[in-house]
């Protein structure tokens, strides 16, 4: 619901934003239109070490024995996301990984290729980071920086549903967030070289004298 501008009148000072009670927690489906209707961006954060909904589909046991997971059969999400796409919307996430990475994480990275394949523009920003950051550490999708969807799990990662907010400081944090983590974050096609990079030990500089 959109919010009358305050009108400034002399000696009344503006009344001050403060966050609203937590939403009532819904199910995720509930929101599931909001990908469609969405008008110009929608953005994710993952901060999570695993997935449930990662480790019980039928996609895990593929990725345990080996297979390629670029090859994964066309979805609904993916179509979705071509077609959004297609009209010049913007699908993009931040996932934070770990050093090593977690089995979950490896399992994300080759299973990428298909939604980068259908327009989705997913980068990795290294938890460490985003901790010296200081970026929300909870997962959510934020609609066109106004309306943010936040992630609930339980213990054994499995999602609960979502608390669904406009209230201004909550979406302000989040659209901090993505700021910073969007600057911050490495493409996943160029991560390979990026870990590497990491893994090397430095090179000891070589030490130069003067004629």
């Amino acid at each position: 619901m959109l919010r009358e501008p305050f009108e400034a009148r002399p000696g009344v000072s503006p009344p001050m934003s403060k966050p609203s009670a937590r939403p009532k927690l819904q199910p995720f489906t509930s929101i599931s239109y909001l990908f469609q209707e969405f008008e110009h961006t929608t953005w994710r954060l993952e901060t999570r070490r695993g997935y449930a909904s990662d480790r019980n589909s039928p996609k895990w046991a593929c990725f345990l024995a080996g297979a390629d997971m670029a090859r994964e059969p066309d979805n609904a999400w993916h179509e979705n996301v071509r077609v959004q796409t297609a009209r010049g919307k913007r699908i993009e996430r931040v996932r934070l990984i770990d050093e090593p990475l977690t089995q979950n994480q490896e399992f994300l990275l080759a299973s990428t290729a298909t939604n980068l394949a259908a327009g989705e523009d997913i980068r990795l920003l290294i938890r460490t980071r985003a901790r010296q950051l200081r970026l929300l550490m909870y997962d959510f999708w934020l609609f066109d920086a106004r309306v943010l969807v936040r992630f609930a799990f339980d213990d054994e990662d499995r999602t609960l549903g979502a608390h669904v907010t406009e209230d201004p400081v909550e979406v302000l944090a989040a659209c901090q967030t993505r700021d910073a983590a969007w600057h911050h974050a490495v493409r996943t096609t160029e991560w390979p070289v990026v870990r590497r990079e990491r893994q090397e030990p430095p090179t000891e500089a070589v030490p130069t004298h003067r004629q």
